[in-house]
């Protein structure tokens, strides 16, 4: 398999200027760039540039896969909006890191799988997961602790990924709404591999999402209160082409920090979750199968049935079945050859019922039959692998 890289960078709260769009450009002559993004595909050799230090100093979000199963997913966020204290309960080893600098805070999140278990499309997976930054912004947690479940899943991947000590890491707070995902942190979900039955597992100690209903009088309000130092703050943002973050701050200091109502439950450690969640597997697996089996049951009776009424319909005029599967093999059109076996094969087994046409008569019309179209050896063949030959009929007298 040959190699295959994928790079994206994204500015969110502020294009880059065109100097800094220079300074890219120094990493790689074929990215394709813009104020706002930097895409670019290695089907050999590698990035000149650091991921790290391009997200401390020009983008917002990052997202990197290649063919040997890395996936990799970066955000920046304003210190303001992501307390990195916070951000470190979730943090697991290499696969989820937080750096801070005096202004931001940077979330790396990472998942590895086998070689060749990875998939072409995965080039479109940012503009499904970056939404998952905005919601971090705006205080909602499910994105880390998605990042923090998908480190130890890999776990169930490989068994060499953890020490026998981290079976009794305990969970950090579970936040709200984890069993009603947003569409962006579903697809963060799915790029860091997070095995299902482990976040359904995981979401069973998180409360429902509370119903949030904006009030246009409560907002004018919340804004006329603000104190002039923290309204210049803002505006200074918009001024600096930092709408996005200005609006994010606005409106998270109006709707208040998101309270965790599951702090009080009981953390589970990693051992818990994962032996859970295999039992989970387990039992979904066995349900599917039962179903699977009913619904194979439900289909043979059916056939069944069919072929009970089509014996029935050609019990009444045995000898027209002949003439029709004669007809069909005069066609010597290998298409009508298999619906003359078909027929032959129904006919087969009418004989085998009490009363009209006797497996003796059949086998004598089979081997008539048989003889007179000798020259056809794809029809002969049909036959013989339907076990419609003499010697087979001979064999079961």
């Amino acid at each position: 398999m040959s190699e295959y890289q994928y790079y994206e960078f994204l500015a969110l709260d502020r294009p880059l200027t065109a100097a800094e769009q220079a300074e890219v450009r120094r990493l790689s002559t074929r990215a394709r760039i813009t104020a706002t993004s930097f895409t670019n595909e290695y089907h050999w050799g590698d990035f000149r540039g650091s991921p790290d230090e391009l997200m401390r100093r020009y983008y917002d979000a990052h997202l990197y896969f290649a063919n040997w199963g890395t996936h990799r997913v970066m955000f920046r966020l304003p210190r303001t909006l992501l307390d990195p204290e916070l951000a470190e309960q979730y943090c697991v080893g290499p696969q989820v890191s937080v750096s801070a600098t005096r202004d931001n805070v940077i979330l790396d999140m990472s998942s590895e799988d086998e070689p060749g278990c990875w998939e072409e499309d995965l080039a479109g997976s940012m503009s499904a997961i970056v939404g998952s930054r905005s919601e971090l912004a705006a205080g909602d947690l499910r994105p880390l602790y998605l990042a923090w479940l998908s480190a130890y899943g890999t776990w169930e991947r490989d068994e060499d990924a953890f020490d026998e000590e981290d079976e009794d890491v305990v969970e950090p707070p579970v936040p709200v709404g984890l069993g009603s995902l947003t569409a962006s942190q579903r697809a963060l979900a799915d790029f860091l591999r997070v095995d299902a039955d482990l976040l359904d597992v995981a979401a069973e100690t998180s409360p429902a999402l509370p119903e949030v209903r904006q009030d246009p009088r409560a907002l004018v309000a919340h804004i006329a209160g603000i104190p002039a130092s923290e309204k210049n703050r803002l505006l200074r943002l918009l001024a600096a082409d930092q709408a996005t973050r200005a609006r994010t701050e606005l409106l998270r200091g109006f709707r208040g920090q998101r309270g965790d109502k599951s702090n009080s439950r009981l953390r589970r450690t990693v051992a818990e979750l994962l032996d859970t969640a295999w039992e989970h597997r387990q039992q979904r697996e066995q349900k599917a199968a039962a179903r699977r089996a009913a619904e194979q049951a439900v289909q043979e009776r059916r056939r069944a049935e069919a072929r009970s009424k089509r014996l029935d319909e050609l019990a009444r005029d045995p000898d027209a079945a002949w003439a029709e599967a004669e007809r069909l093999i005069n066609t010597k059109a290998p298409a009508q050859y298999d619906a003359a076996v078909t027929l032959l094969e129904d006919l087969h087994e009418l004989a085998r019922r009490p009363g009209g046409q006797t497996q003796e008569d059949f086998g004598r019309r089979c081997a008539a039959l048989r003889q007179a179209h000798s020259r056809k050896p794809s029809l002969i063949s049909r036959l013989d692998r339907a076990g419609l030959s003499t010697m087979s009929y001979r064999a079961n007298r």
